[in-house]
């Protein structure tokens, strides 16, 4: 009796219990092939939530991975966009700020590029309408076009990211929640541009919060990105502490698990 009831409890457990890896994914946007990487959520939901995750500049890497993976431990389909695309993949900082920068400029093709990695967040199982966009540095930009664009998200959070764009372009309304998890002393953007995206958020009349961590530059989630503040990247670990319990209070609020 004792044996089967053990049986009857494994049995209940592994079919609530999803083997969670991160597993490649080949897709495309017109004729450009990508490679993402998808990992399913550490235990089933009716919910079924989803977080689409954009790299930083130089492309899918370890720390992204590891968010992925800890990510899926709290229960979220995630999918690991691939932005580049095969051909296109930097080799060092010079070409992916070129890579980086064309996006930054043509926005659209980039919004185009994460509404293609956010349709393989749903084949994998993700809620169309239950998904959060999140990224890192160059990602951090993406997630606000995610926003500006009116892709099907219920929440944007950017950390260290990008929060500029073009003076030209009309502030339109947001209606995805906005997170922006910030470096104090962050060198790569600047007071105006702090400025300039804190008044974005008022016109679009989106509902927006912005933490700034103390003694932290840019990348300071990324544990790769050395110590030396003085460079103007370094990881903190501090911050990328409070910066993850901040995004899981953000998911908490915005998604339905």
């Amino acid at each position: 009796m004792k044996k089967s009831a053990l049986i009857i409890f494994a049995t209940i457990l592994f079919s609530n219990t999803i083997s969670a890896q991160l597993k490649p994914v080949k897709y495309a946007d017109g004729n450009q092939a990508l490679n993402g990487l998808s990992i399913k959520p550490a235990k089933k939901s009716s919910q079924n939530p989803g977080i689409l995750l954009l790299p930083a500049w130089l492309g899918i890497d370890n720390a992204s991975k590891g968010i992925a993976e800890d990510l899926s431990k709290l229960g979220y389909h995630v999918f690991i966009a691939d932005i580049y695309g095969e051909g296109n993949y930097p080799k060092n900082t010079s070409e992916a700020g070129k890579q980086a920068g064309f996006y930054k400029t043509n926005y659209e093709a980039y919004q185009k590029r994460i509404n293609a990695a956010l349709q393989e967040l749903i084949k994998s199982g993700a809620n169309t309408d239950n998904i959060v966009v999140i990224g890192y540095c160059f990602g951090g930009t993406g997630v606000l076009e995610a926003a500006r664009g009116h892709l099907n998200v219920k929440g944007v959070a950017s950390f260290h990211g990008g929060l500029g764009k073009d003076a030209s372009r009309p502030a339109t309304p947001i209606t995805a929640k906005v997170l922006i998890c910030h470096g104090a002393d962050d060198p790569f953007v600047s007071k105006e541009e702090v400025a300039a995206f804190q008044q974005e958020m008022r016109d679009s009349k989106a509902d927006w919060q912005m933490i700034y961590y103390a003694d932290s530059v840019h990348s300071f989630t990324n544990p790769e990105a050395g110590s030396d503040n003085s460079k103007g990247a370094a990881y903190n670990p501090v911050a990328a502490k409070r910066a993850f319990a901040h995004l899981q209070l953000f998911l908490n609020e915005v998604l339905k698990k």
